[in-house]
């Protein structure tokens, strides 16, 4: 019997790359095609249980199943579905990562209803086809999208000023909580992980003047989105805690930056005196909404992921000992992606991607799964699913107990 259960049968989640934006000078892009990830789902999902991760993240491309209001879920859905019953891991259905129908204006009063529709009948589609406790992602990062299609120009709706920005995330907002209306509606009891960057914005030095600019986005901006979910800002919209119901904070190194008046900030280097402990900042996050907490994405790249996973398991060790709800860690990607902009392989992935004439083989990084063990056995986890990985979830005092035993402190060090 667990005595303090918590939300996820493993406390490691995973998710794969599932962008599905138009890209400012390629049109189209479909990431799940890119790294073969759906032609290769058997595959991927039976790693993931090899692993001991019974959660991932996994995505429903709108664009690319919506059919000017008409559906079709099964060429794209159906093959993840399989994998995810035989390797008996649980998706958390991310429903819009980026990107939009070619027929739909995010500024038009056909926005909102036509998502909450489509929302409607993915949850139609693969609640009955799954197991629960079924989760959703109705929008991913409302934030960054914001920037990256409302001012910089990067993805549709091509933005590019901070009041497209501002425009565009609202209805971001409003479409989002209008999703889990819709799906609630056919699911009373689903969940929601709402993922957002956590972020730190400082002023460059010397430049005391632009400090109240840094803080603006490092708390206005940054906390925007969740904020509208909850209902603290626009309760108009109808937000509420039930709404927003998990926080997942998405943690990277380059969320630490500097900040610019123009285009991306610059991120800091990892042992900038200014860079905050990442605890500190789940501790804000917890402070602020109270609402059950996971970290939603987080990676290093190349030979530093098994270093990265080191100091993010440390922070939030400390930041559970601070009294943070904390429910999981999203090891994100399972299987390696190719940057938006060049196209190379990142080397953020579990699973690093080969290309062998064509065929897109998958290699466990050796250090990174090391280190994944480690922690498992830490934290008094399975190394490997059991035949029913459903049948508890997560024993939470085990975390905080080890938490406790560990008894690691916040620092700056982000290298």
């Amino acid at each position: 019997m667990t005595h303090r259960p918590g939300l996820f049968p493993t406390f490691f989640l995973t998710g794969f790359e599932c962008s599905s934006f138009v890209w400012k000078d390629r049109g189209r892009r479909d990431l799940a095609a890119e790294t073969h990830h759906r032609e290769r789902a058997a595959e991927d999902y039976r790693a993931l249980r090899a692993l001991g991760i019974a959660v991932a993240r996994e995505g429903i491309p709108w664009p690319l199943v919506d059919r000017g209001g008409t559906y079709d879920f099964a060429a794209r859905v159906d093959p993840l579905l399989d994998a995810q019953r035989a390797a008996q891991v649980l998706p958390v259905w991310d429903l819009c990562h980026y990107g939009h129908p070619d027929d739909v204006d995010p500024f038009g009063p056909d926005f909102v209803p036509r998502f909450a529709a489509y929302c409607r009948a993915a949850a139609e589609y693969v609640v009955p086809r799954g197991r629960g406790p079924h989760w959703f992602t109705p929008i991913n990062e409302i934030t960054f999208w914001g920037f990256c299609g409302g001012e910089w120009g990067w993805v549709a709706p091509f933005g590019r000023d901070r009041a497209t920005r501002h425009r565009f995330r609202l209805r971001l907002c409003e479409a989002a909580i209008a999703g889990v209306r819709a799906i609630r509606e056919v699911a009373p009891d689903a969940r929601m992980l709402h993922c957002e960057p956590l972020i730190q914005v400082v002023p460059p030095e010397g430049r005391p003047d632009l400090a109240d600019e840094a803080r603006h986005e490092a708390v206005d901006d940054a906390f925007f989105a969740w904020d509208v979910l909850a209902g603290r800002r626009h309760p108009e919209l109808g937000g509420s805690p039930a709404v927003l119901d998990v926080v997942g904070a998405n943690c990277y190194s380059f969320g630490q930056m500097e900040y610019r008046a123009t285009g991306p900030h610059q991120a800091m280097a990892p042992r900038d005196p200014r860079v905050r402990p990442l605890c500190d900042m789940l501790v804000d996050a917890w402070e602020r909404y109270r609402r059950p907490m996971a970290i939603g994405e987080t990676s290093g790249l190349g030979d530093g992921r098994a270093a990265w996973l080191k100091d993010v398991m440390e922070e939030s060790m400390a930041a559970v000992n601070r009294g943070v709800d904390l429910h999981g860690v999203c090891l994100y990607p399972a299987v390696d992606m190719p940057d938006w902009h060049t196209g190379a392989w990142l080397r953020n992935g579990l699973l690093d991607v080969v290309d062998q004439a064509g065929t897109l083989r998958r290699v466990p990084n050796a250090a990174y799964v090391a280190e994944l063990r480690r922690w498992q056995r830490l934290l008094n986890r399975v190394t490997q699913l059991d035949a029913d990985p459903f049948s508890d979830p997560v024993e939470l005092q085990d975390v905080v107990d080890a938490a406790r035993r560990l008894n690691p402190s916040g620092d700056k060090d982000w290298g």
